[in-house]
């Protein structure tokens, strides 16, 4: 659990430098079996969506974070990295009102990173 919450406010802390909007963290441990947490954000547009993945790339690589899975295109407009099973969503804003993953995983608990 250390090393999650490790891995995703170092996650979560990129996001907001380089201007991602909406950013919410799910707890799934209890909620389903495809990933421990899922972080979502929403990118202004398909540059934006590119280098914020282009970036979380290169973050995990500089952090020695080996293993990580992606896929998806900036022009699809939605891009998805998987570390571990912290899974990062990264959406335009219209796709991102349409899968309403948060709605979808409603039970799910957001991630309190504050009590650390």
């Amino acid at each position: 659990m250390d090393q999650d919450k490790k891995v995703i406010k170092q996650i979560i802390a990129f996001l907001e430098d380089r201007k991602a909007e909406d950013i919410v963290t799910l707890n799934l441990r209890e909620h389903a079996n495809i990933a421990d947490y899922f972080i979502i954000a929403t990118g202004a547009n398909k540059p934006h969506l590119k280098a914020l993945h282009d970036g979380l790339q290169r973050l995990f690589k500089d952090a020695g974070f080996k293993g990580y899975r992606k896929t998806g295109v900036p022009d699809s407009g939605w891009m998805i990295m998987d570390y571990h099973g912290v899974m990062v969503h990264i959406f335009e804003r219209e796709l991102r009102e349409f899968y309403d993953l948060e709605k979808l995983w409603k039970d799910a608990p957001n991630v309190n990173l504050e009590d650390d």
